[in-house]
């Protein structure tokens, strides 16, 4: 090996053949040399000075000849400290989640990536923004429980053996929490969740079962893309962070990984500048963002004074502002404890309670925590079915929270940050005791990817633009065409116009009120009449009823039901209509 002149970008070790070219920031006046060491030793093999007059501004570089990528590894030690490339592609002492290493010691070192891997003419999906049903998950609290049932748990090989699942359930999207190399070890806890300062542009060792996180992370989207599930990733970047460096590390995943979008920090980055890089422009930014959550389950549990709130939210069109919408998400209670906790109970996380959001606009149904009282469970499982028949009914991009389709808890945990534990973990054992929730999110999803009225491209106006003779949204409560918004209110009926040829109108009656309530059922149109397509109780109907000239619907309280479009002409069913077996 010898060393060589070199070029100052990119940032990074560059691996070329028998070259590999490195450059690296280091300011003004400090040491600094390349340490190589041979694969897996804790001691260096060589060490090559970088000095300031070499460099341009405080940019090091340098590239070594006639060196094997594939057997060595690398750091550097700047003014007497070693110290990890921030632009490394892979790090190695680090398999293992939560053990503590000392980089003094050479203990945490830098892997020499070689950019070539099969994509087998893999491409980003591009699916609209209005088709997607994404599903948020933690790659290692995935599959890491042991009920799992997969071979590689808490992997990126695990996710891969999940996309069946997923497939049946009707998620084309995942949103996955950090997966670049963060610090575990922090202040005596461990950082489950992976937000703090990171090297960014390494995917996380110990998330992968073998020795390339860099091959495994880009297998898991490969694997994902061929099934139609785009791969977001979640990059909270820490305060602080160069707006250049975002800019690069975006562009990077989207380019080396095939990315197709990412859960970006507003207030770390100007969300104009995110906008305006051209390698962005075709990529999926999207931004946390607690409106939607808030709003509806503060209807869901019945607050007052909700309707108007929620005749937004219902409509509100998330590819103009990059908002997904959801429920429930990593932050906060899950879904189950959503309706079974009044309050957080975040006593393991050493904290005194005192972490995780205080206001959670949650209602536990009568008893904190557990219970074993019928009328408490029963009331429970309808709030989570009423609560997923408000996210998937809701124009703009749905996201599930991974586990609230089997009723997963977090034991009244709303902020499992520290705990790489079964409170942290999907706990898959919930579905095979009870799988019947499960089947009623999958008919909801499909239902709502069949009508394309409940996700349309384009926002809703509340303007015949299908020359149909009504509005592509309309509002109704106990009469026709007029909503009853008082404060008291807790009833809204929504029509959405089919969105064109093949589509079917639906009627919606949402009716969080703990007393039953009548609806009025506006016309269709000519020649057309209401059928029973779902509700709470049943969730999607196989052989809806149809409700022939019926004027008005009642609805039991605390529930929703949803009514389809159908020619008058064809025969009318008799019957309450029967539940998809």
């Amino acid at each position: 090996m010898k060393k060589t002149t070199g070029r100052p970008q990119p940032f990074g070790a560059a691996v070329e053949r028998d070259r590999v070219n490195f450059s690296v920031q280091v300011p003004s006046g400090r040491s600094c040399e390349l340490l190589l060491y041979r694969k897996g030793k804790e001691q260096p093999a060589a060490r090559f000075d970088m000095p300031e007059k070499e460099g341009i501004g405080e940019v090091r570089f340098l590239a070594v000849e006639g060196i094997d990528a594939e057997k060595y590894e690398y750091n550097f030690e700047i003014d007497g400290r070693v110290s990890i490339d921030p632009y490394v592609r892979e790090i190695t002492g680090k398999e293992v989640f939560g053990r503590e290493r000392d980089l003094s010691a050479h203990q945490i070192r830098g892997k020499l990536v070689s950019p070539e891997y099969d994509w087998e003419d893999d491409r980003r999906l591009h699916l609209r923004w209005d088709e997607v049903t994404a599903y948020s998950l933690h790659v290692r609290g995935f599959t890491k429980h042991s009920s799992s049932k997969v071979r590689h748990k808490g992997t990126y090989l695990g996710v891969i053996e999940k996309i069946s699942y997923l497939k049946e359930l009707g998620i084309n999207q995942i949103q996955c929490m950090p997966v670049y190399e963060f610090e575990e070890c922090q202040k005596g806890k461990i950082n489950y969740w992976g937000y703090g300062p990171a090297y960014y542009f390494a995917p996380k060792e110990a998330y992968a079962a073998g020795n390339s996180a860099v091959r495994e992370l880009k297998d898991m989207v490969r694997a994902c893309h061929r099934e139609g599930i785009e791969v977001v990733l979640e990059m909270p970047f820490a305060e602080g962070i160069p707006v250049q460096t975002v800019l690069e590390c975006l562009r990077f995943y989207m380019l080396e990984y095939h990315i197709d979008g990412f859960v970006v920090n507003p207030y770390t980055v100007p969300w104009e500048i995110l906008q305006g890089d051209p390698f962005l422009k075709d990529i999926k930014l999207i931004r946390k963002d607690d409106a939607f959550q808030n709003i509806m389950r503060r209807f869901l549990k019945g607050d007052e004074n909700m309707i108007r709130d929620v005749s937004w939210a219902l409509r509100r069109h998330s590819a103009a502002d990059g908002k997904c919408n959801y429920i429930t998400g990593q932050t906060g209670f899950t879904l189950w404890d959503l309706v079974s906790y009044d309050c957080k109970h975040n006593e393991a996380n050493g904290e005194n309670n005192a972490d995780g959001p205080d206001y959670n606009y949650s209602w536990n149904c009568g008893v904190e925590g557990p219970s074993r009282k019928r009328a408490v469970t029963a009331l429970r499982k309808n709030q989570v079915r009423n609560a997923f028949f408000l996210l998937l009914t809701a124009q703009g991009t749905p996201c599930i929270l991974a586990g609230d389709e089997f009723y997963n808890t977090q034991k009244g945990n709303n902020n499992v940050y520290c705990q790489d534990n079964e409170t942290g973990w999907v706990d898959w054992s919930r579905l095979k005791t009870d799988d019947t929730l499960f089947t009623f999110v999958k008919e909801l999803i499909t239902f709502r990817r069949q009508h394309l009225c409940l996700h349309r491209e384009e926002e809703l106006k509340g303007m015949d633009r299908t020359a149909c003779g009504v509005p592509d949204v309309s509002y109704h409560g106990e009469s026709a065409w007029q909503i009853k918004d008082e404060v008291s209110s807790r009833q809204l009926g929504v029509l959405y116009s089919a969105a064109g040829p093949g589509d079917q109108e639906c009627f919606i009656a949402y009716n969080m009120h703990w007393m039953p309530h009548t609806f009025a059922l506006p016309s269709p149109g000519k020649g057309r009449g209401w059928k029973l397509a779902a509700d709470t109780q049943d969730g999607i109907l196989e052989d809806p009823a149809s409700l022939k000239e019926q004027k008005s619907i009642e609805l039991r309280e605390r529930s929703i039901t949803i009514l389809t479009g159908t020619e008058m002409k064809e025969k009318a069913d008799k019957g309450k209509g029967r539940k998809r077996a």
